[in-house]
C-alpha cells in the first residue's frame, strides 16, 4: 500500500505516553450492575475485531443502553495532538487522512459536510465516553465522543494470531471503524439503539450483522476513492483485506473457538459475507450500493 501518498490527518490524539498505567478507577459497572467474567469474555469475542465497541455489547448484556459521555470513569489523560513522529503513528495518520479525503468528498457531493472523527492511540487502557477502553478489545469506535480507539499492539495480534498480515489489512481496520463513524453521522447508530429496546436478542443480532457488513462496505468505498485519487493500491493489497475479512467472520471465529457454528448468534457476518460486502464497496464506490439494511440477500 502506497500510504505515503496520503495526507496525514491532524486529528490524532496520542495517549501512548500516559495511558499505559490507567486502571479505569477500579473498573466499570455496566448497565447498573456488575457483569461476570464469562459475560465479559462473550462480549470480547462478539465485538473484538472490526466491530462495535465491546463496551456497548456489555451495556446491552447488563441491561443498559449506549453509555453517555457523562458516564466516563475518569478524565482522559492528556495526550499530544497532530501528527505522530514514529512510523506506525504516521501510517495511522495517513490512513485516517485518506478516510477524511474520501468521505469529505462523498459528503460534499451529497450537499453535506463531513465531521471528522478523532483517532486515539493508547497503550493498555484509556478512558472513553463509552467506558474504559482496553487493549484486549481491539480497535473500536465510540459514538459517545466520536473517536476511534486503537492500541497498536493489535496489529501484532492481527498478523501472528489471526493470520492476516500486511499494511493494507491494518488500514482496513481503521477504515472499518471510520465506517462506524459514518453510520453515526447518518443516524444509523441511533436507529440501532432504538431497535435494541424493541426486538429480541436474535433479531438484534441479525441487525448487528447488517450494521457490520455495511461498515465493511464503507471500508471498500474508502479503498476505491483513495485508489482513484492517489493510486494507493499495490498488487496483493485487496487480497490482504479479503484475507482479514475471512479471518474474522463469525463462522470462522466460532469454528475456531468452539468447533461449531451457531448462525443465530452471529453479530458480524460470515467470512464470505464480509469479503463480498467489502468488495462491493470497492468495486462500486457508492454509498447506495452499501445499503445492507434493505437487501434480502446478505
Amino acid at each position: 500500500m502506497k500510504w505515503e501518498n496520503n495526507r496525514q490527518s491532524d486529528q490524532i490524539e496520542d495517549r501512548r505516553a500516559s495511558s499505559g498505567g490507567f486502571s479505569g478507577a477500579g473498573g466499570r459497572r455496566v448497565g447498573g450492575r456488575g457483569l461476570g467474567l464469562g459475560t465479559i469474555v462473550i462480549a470480547l469475542v462478539a465485538g473484538w475485531i472490526f466491530g462495535i465497541n465491546p463496551l456497548t455489547i456489555l451495556g446491552a448484556l447488563g441491561g443498559g443502553g449506549l453509555p453517555s459521555s457523562q458516564e466516563q470513569v475518569a478524565t482522559a489523560p492528556a495526550g499530544s495532538t497532530g501528527q505522530p513522529a514514529d512510523q506506525m503513528g504516521q501510517f495511522v495518520a495517513a490512513v485516517l487522512g485518506g478516510t477524511e479525503d474520501a468521505w469529505g468528498s462523498i459528503f460534499q457531493k451529497a450537499g453535506s459536510q463531513y465531521q471528522k472523527p478523532r483517532l486515539v492511540l493508547f497503550r493498555g487502557a484509556t478512558p472513553t465516553a463509552c467506558g474504559t477502553g482496553q487493549a484486549a478489545m481491539g480497535p473500536f469506535y465510540c459514538p459517545g465522543d466520536q473517536k476511534v480507539y486503537i492500541d497498536l499492539s493489535f496489529y501484532d495480534t492481527l498478523r501472528s494470531q489471526l493470520g492476516a498480515p500486511g499494511d493494507f489489512a491494518q488500514a482496513y481496520v481503521i477504515a472499518h471503524e471510520v465506517g462506524h463513524h459514518v453510520q453515526n453521522l447518518m443516524g444509523v447508530t441511533d436507529q440501532m439503539e432504538q431497535m435494541r429496546r424493541r426486538v429480541s436478542e436474535r433479531e438484534y443480532n441479525a441487525l448487528s450483522v447488517r450494521l457490520e457488513l455495511q461498515a465493511d462496505c464503507f471500508a471498500g468505498i474508502w479503498a476505491s476513492h483513495n485508489h482513484q485519487s492517489k493510486g494507493v493500491l499495490e498488487p496483493g493489497d485487496v487480497e490482504e483485506a479479503l484475507n482479514a475479512a475471512a479471518a474474522i467472520g463469525d463462522d470462522a471465529l466460532q469454528r475456531k473457538s468452539q468447533g461449531m457454528v451457531v448462525p443465530d448468534s452471529f453479530t458480524h457476518g460470515t467470512s464470505e459475507q464480509r469479503q463480498r460486502w467489502f468488495r462491493k464497496g470497492l468495486e462500486s464506490g457508492s454509498v447506495q450500493a452499501c445499503d445492507t439494511f434493505n437487501t434480502r440477500a446478505l
